[in-house]
């Protein structure tokens, strides 16, 4: 497939995932099931369509494409709709799906319409190993973990607001209890803790075997752990009284910002990571 032909078949996606989100707004505010049925076609589509380029793209590289920050950012954005898709089919949780597939559509139209695209430039030949893409991997489904963790905690500030104001309409009847809400962004960091603590470790090993030269000390590694370290904390003071509730959801939002930091920013930085 021609680089143009990509890029078409990228915009087509955008397209696509943009009318998905306008039929889930519309079910959220009227309760259309008919609206709710066009909007997860739609982003079936677009998981269809973004999974076949997957794997085309790993036919025609013979490799798995993560290795550069514009790969990552696409694969990022595939993990984020098939969890939203996951969501919705199997534990019928359709608002927190709504509001991933919202990260996922900003994400997508980032490497849709990033400058000079279509010149990647990913990591070496000399460079790409089995390791490193096993590295590459664990980033980011601890990334996707930490993303859900995030919209738990939006929808239960969300719900807070809403019952503290008895506000309630029947546009808020979908939104978990703030039980379920606070369980879902515990679960969510306690799986993406360690899925982020084996990619460090093997992403320390891959530079050790591969790099001649490096430095425990570069930036990618040192942002890498105190994000490790910010969500191990996070995860200790869910036990504190005075970090509960609005507080624990707030401390979950910051450190997801601390995520996308650590992910778009800091990359340039680091002396031996592309992205």
């Amino acid at each position: 497939m021609t680089d143009l032909a990509m890029t078409r078949l990228h915009e087509i996606m955008v397209i696509l995932q943009s009318v998905s989100l306008v039929f889930y707004f519309v079910d959220y505010l009227n309760k259309e099931r008919s609206a709710h049925r066009i909007a997860v076609w739609l982003l079936s589509t677009v998981s269809v369509l973004q999974t076949i380029f997957l794997v085309m793209y790993i036919i025609e590289t013979k490799r798995f494409p993560i290795l550069s920050l514009f790969e990552g950012i696409y694969f990022y954005a595939w993990l984020i709709i098939t969890l939203s898709i996951i969501l919705q089919l199997f534990f019928r949780l359709d608002l927190p799906a709504f509001f991933l597939n919202i990260i996922g559509f900003i994400f997508m139209t980032i490497h849709t319409f990033a400058p000079n695209q279509l010149e990647q430039t990913a990591v070496g030949d000399g460079l790409r190993s089995e390791l490193l893409v096993i590295h590459i991997i664990f980033a980011m489904l601890a990334y996707a973990a930490f993303s859900l963790s995030f919209v738990f905690s939006s929808l239960y500030l969300i719900l807070y607001r809403v019952l503290k104001k008895k506000k309630w309409s029947k546009q808020f009847s979908r939104l978990p209890s703030l039980t379920q809400a606070e369980t879902g962004m515990t679960l969510a960091i306690l799986v993406g803790i360690p899925l982020l603590f084996v990619s460090l470790v093997l992403g320390l090993q891959w530079a050790y075997v591969s790099l001649s030269v490096f430095s425990i000390f570069d930036f990618k590694i040192v942002s890498s752990l105190v994000l490790l370290i910010i969500y191990i904390v996070v995860l200790l003071l869910r036990k504190q009284a005075r970090f509960k509730g609005t507080n624990y959801a707030w401390i979950h939002i910051y450190a997801f910002l601390f995520v996308l930091i650590n992910f778009l920013l800091i990359s340039p930085l680091s002396q031996f990571h592309l992205w």
